[in-house]
C-alpha cells in the first residue's frame, strides 16, 4: 500500500482536526465540503473507510516519524 509522506499527513490530521473544532459540518457549504474533502483524503491516505479509523491509522503512522523525514520518497 502506498503511503502518504509524513508532512502531507500530518497537515491533513492537522487541517481536518481544526475544521472539525470549528464545527466545519454546521458551518457554511464551503467549509462543510472541506471538511467531508480532507475526511475523504485521509481516508485514501490510510487506507480505511472512515473517519475514525483513517485518525488513528494517521497517528500510528507519525508516531516517531521527523517531519524531515524523507526515506519514503527515496524508494530505490
Amino acid at each position: 500500500m502506498l503511503m502518504a509522506h509524513p508532512v502531507i499527513l500530518r497537515g491533513l490530521v492537522s487541517e481536518y482536526e481544526t475544521l472539525r473544532d470549528l464545527h466545519a459540518e454546521h458551518g457554511s457549504p464551503n467549509a462543510e465540503q472541506r471538511l467531508q474533502d480532507v475526511a475523504y483524503t485521509l481516508c485514501v491516505s490510510t487506507g480505511t473507510r472512515d473517519i475514525d479509523t483513517a485518525l488513528i491509522a494517521a497517528h500510528r503512522q507519525l508516531l516517531g516519524v521527523r517531519p524531515e523525514d524523507d526515506s519514503l520518497l527515496a524508494a530505490g
